[in-house]
Parts: structure tokens; C-alpha cells; sequence
């Protein structure tokens, strides 16, 4: 389905599912299309049944100018009861965020312009970071004095730290790229020109790769501040072992004797 903006809201490219969020050159949310990206993204399902739909990576995906600019702020400030309203808007932001996040496949966003408030809690959800040299992310809630949603005041302090987190949420910090990827919130810089290319082609590689094997290591990775060590180790051992087992494994263990380039996907 189309959005406002004319663009699929959900599109199938190939082994890569492209999501949109936002409408306009602004970026702002998008109430429908979030609803629409969170049924899609939650009827990935399992591991086993993304792979049965051909779908080996998720790209958080927009239409050209700011990758987001978060929410509607005029539209807050027009609700007549603004609590309710804002609350409703950040139940539905949740639900897509939820849903990204905990989706079996990786994720991949190309951060274009600004990412400000709601933008930027949806790249501290991505796992796969590409930005331009002229990116720039900032908290932005404070400059209307609200606190953040999103997930920023929980993936944030486990990104860059508790102590670099309080800095940059209560002073409302902006990040250049350089920023972002020395504090590890992004992953790849690209030149401006360059940064949708290498979005679609990072997610494209991605998606080629063992799926199996990269959900489990999302699941692992989501799984690290939760764990003691024993218990982390054990999911760890069940996790190989499956992998081991699999179609994936024996592929890539096949390849490897052979001294070739493994073929997860035919």
C-alpha cells in the first residue's frame, strides 16, 4: 500500500523488505504507515518463517529530505486534550518500534539529513547504521519540554553509556556522523551522494548472507545485558548447535572443504 507521500508504505525488494515511516520532505511520523509497517513487520514471524517468505533483511527506508524529523508537532500543540493525544501517538510510535526491533532479521536504516526526537530513537533501534557526512541526530524532546520516547533513554545509555547518555539527553546534544560512529550509534559513513546506495546495499548483503544464523545473533546480542555469564554461555552453545544442524551450517561447512564462496540462498 501507498502512503500520503505516493511511495509504499511496505515493499518486497528482492530478499530485502523496505519500511516507511514518515511522510514529506520534513520526515514526520506517519500514523498510518507506522500502523501498516508494525502488522508487517510482526507477520515476519520466526526465523524459520521470514526465510519461507525470502526475506533475509528489514531497511528503514524514506522519501528524500530528513530521515526523520519525529513527531507532529503542530498537531500536538492543536489536540485539544495534548496528554491524551501525544500519549495515543506514542502508543502507536511503540508498536512499530517494538516490532522492529524484535523482528528475526537485521535491520538497516540510511539516516539522510536529521534524525531528531522520534528519528533519533529509531536509529538507536536500527542495527545497521549508514549516514552521511552531513547527518546529524539530536534528542530534540527537551526543546519542547518533553522527555523522550522511542526506547532513546533505554538503547541510548547501552549504546554510548549512562554517563555520556545523561549529556547528551539533558543538554539535548546534536551528533554529527563523526560523532555517531565514534561512539558507535552508527556504522558506516558514506558520502551524502552516496548514502541511499550504500543503505540498499548493505541491507542487500545482509539479506544474501545465512539468515538463520544473523537472527540468532541478533537474538544473542538483544539477550547480552540480560544475562549472567552462565546463562549467556549456555544460549550461546544452543545457538551453534542449531546452526550446526541446519541447512546454513552444513552449506557453509560444505564450502569451506570445498575452498569456495558459500550459496546460503541457491
Amino acid at each position: 500500500m501507498s502512503g500520503a507521500s505516493g511511495s509504499p508504505v511496505v515493499a518486497q525488494d528482492g530478499r530485502v523488505l523496505r519500511c516507511r515511516v514518515t511522510a514529506g520532505k520534513a520526515g514526520a511520523l506517519d500514523g498510518p504507515a507506522m500502523a501498516e509497517v508494525a502488522e508487517a513487520l510482526r507477520g515476519l514471524g520466526t526465523l524459520e518463517e521470514a526465510a519461507e517468505r525470502g526475506i533475509g533483511a528489514v531497511r528503514l527506508a524514506h522519501d528524500g529530505g530528513n530521515f526523520c524529523a519525529g513527531g507532529d508537532v503542530r498537531s500536538f500543540a492543536a489536540a485539544e486534550d495534548r496528554g491524551a493525544f501525544v500519549r495515543e501517538v506514542a502508543d502507536l510510535f511503540h508498536e512499530m518500534l517494538e516490532a522492529y526491533v524484535r523482528c528475526a532479521v537485521p535491520t538497516v536504516a540510511g539516516v539522510q539529513g536529521w534524525a531528531a526526537g522520534a528519528g533519533m530513537s529509531l536509529v538507536l533501534a536500527t542495527d545497521v547504521v549508514v549516514v552521511g557526512t552531513s547527518t546529524r541526530i539530536r534528542p530534540a524532546y527537551p526543546a519542547i519540554g518533553f522527555s523522550p520516547d522511542g526506547g532513546m533513554s533505554w538503547t541510548l545509555p547501552r549504546i554510548v553509556g549512562l554517563g555520556r547518555a545523561r549529556h547528551i539527553l539533558l543538554s539535548d546534544q546534536v551528533l554529527t556522523a563523526e560523532d555517531m560512529l565514534s561512539l558507535g550509534i552508527a556504522s558506516v559513513l558514506a558520502d551524502d551522494t552516496e548514502l541511499a546506495a550504500e543503505a540498499e546495499a548493505t541491507a542487500y548483503r545482509l539479506a544474501q548472507g545465512p539468515t538463520a544464523a544473523l537472527g540468532r545473533i541478533k537474538r544473542l546480542l538483544a539477550g547480552t545485558f540480560d544475562h549472567d555469564l552462565r546463562t549467556h554461555l549456555d544460549a550461546e552453545a544452543a545457538s551453534i548447535s542449531a546452526s550446526a544442524a541446519g541447512p546454513e551450517g552444513a552449506e557453509g561447512l560444505t564450502a569451506f572443504g570445498e575452498k569456495r564462496a558459500p550459496r546460503f540462498h541457491g
